[in-house]
């Protein structure tokens, strides 16, 4: 896409337990930015909170590595794992992407609206990026709106697409 004039903007890509804990992650991720020329402020890793907790050490400094170079950390599926809010100090993050659990029944469920009008709020009072999985319908949209979530994603946007479809996408825009 980047040879063929096209800019994807930023591109997040989920890092999964096992791929963090190779022993060569940071070098492999190093490499592959090398290889491709892409510029490490349009990408951002995206990992759950069990990563962050397996070895809290260790991906502390993994991550420090990763933002020094301007790779930017997103917390995926906020509120599913640990949920100690206390790492959200002690990791170099830069967003908590909310799981869609929180979302799907925040019409029918008083309880999971408060829930998820107050991790937004804590996640921007922090000074993260606060990134809404699994939009599905207007109303979902015009909560996050009204709740100043900062980013949304899911199926009323897109369902996923082929690489070839993609284009078409970046080339209307």
């Amino acid at each position: 896409w980047k040879d063929a004039g096209l800019s994807a903007g930023s591109m997040a890509v989920n890092v999964s337990m096992v791929q963090f804990r190779e022993e060569n992650f940071l070098e492999d991720l190093f490499s592959v930015l090398a290889e491709t020329g892409l510029d490490p402020g349009s990408l951002e890793l995206e990992v759950t909170e069990s990563v962050l907790m397996k070895n809290a050490g260790v991906a502390a400094s993994i991550l420090k590595a990763v933002r020094d170079i301007g790779i930017r950390v997103a917390v995926d599926d906020f509120g599913t794992g640990y949920s100690s809010l206390s790492y959200l100090r002690r990791f170099p993050l830069d967003a908590l992407k909310i799981d869609q659990s929180f979302l799907y029944k925040v019409y029918v469920a008083p309880d999971d609206s408060t829930i998820l009008s107050a991790i937004i709020g804590m996640g921007r009072a922090i000074g993260l990026r606060v990134i809404a999985e699994g939009v599905e319908t207007a109303d979902e949209l015009a909560f996050l709106k009204a709740n100043d979530c900062d980013e949304a994603q899911g199926y009323y946007f897109s369902r996923p697409v082929p690489a070839e479809e993609f284009v078409n996408l970046l080339v209307a825009v």
